[in-house]
């Protein structure tokens, strides 16, 4: 990103200026194993083939816990809504689907874990009144959803751990402000270096936000 910005021209010197004002976020090193699906999905080749769904939790200043329903288009890699809630029903994942419909249409699959937030007859309801598939991933299997862990642990280092919510309002405007950033003005590798606004733009797509 700094790169982007013409912030840097030599690297070494950047990384140890990074280094010394203790900027680096530690990296998580899981055990290598080799993974092989149950239910292989196939290859994505445009928006909405495949959405992922999945909730997180933190914590207010004052000690109660609230809830992040998580959605990320897996080709895109963009991030269409956040929902922030200390509560959040089938019903609730619904209304969040049925509002980004008006924008931008249906997924042909959803991806979600075996969470009572995604078993719910809601949830199944409206993807068959929809033609929409539902992917269960395994039971304890986050592999199968690795788009979207590998977000939600970006948010987790970038803005969870990085702030102190006073209230619920104010964690939604941060999360909010950090999603639109992610899609706007993070650059991915697997995206050739794109922004997920700039490669959806490349392939005539307009983003939510």
């Amino acid at each position: 990103m700094l790169k982007a910005e013409g912030l840097v021209q030599n690297h070494k010197k950047t990384e140890r200026i990074y280094y010394s004002h203790g900027l680096q976020l530690k990296k998580r090193r899981p055990k290598r194993k080799v993974y092989k699906p149950e239910n292989p999905l196939p290859p994505l080749v445009k928006a909405n083939s495949r959405w992922s769904l999945d909730f997180a939790h933190d914590n207010l200043a004052g000690g109660r816990a609230f809830r992040i329903l998580t959605i990320i288009d897996e080709w895109t890699r963009e991030s269409p809504a956040m929902e922030v809630d200390t509560s959040l029903s089938g019903q609730r994942v619904v209304k969040v689907l049925e509002r980004l419909k008006l924008d931008r249409g249906v997924p042909e699959e959803i991806g979600v874990d075996q969470g009572p937030g995604f078993i719910s007859k809601a949830l199944t309801k409206w993807a068959a009144d929809n033609g929409v598939r539902l992917h269960y991933a395994s039971s304890g299997n986050k592999n199968e959803n690795a788009f979207i862990e590998s977000y939600n642990g970006r948010r987790r280092d970038e803005c969870l751990n990085m702030h102190w919510f006073s209230n619920l309002k104010d964690a939604r405007e941060i999360i909010e402000e950090w999603r639109i950033d992610y899609n706007q003005c993070r650059p991915h590798t697997s995206l050739g270096g794109m922004t997920p606004k700039k490669f959806a733009e490349s392939k005539g797509l307009r983003l939510v936000s």
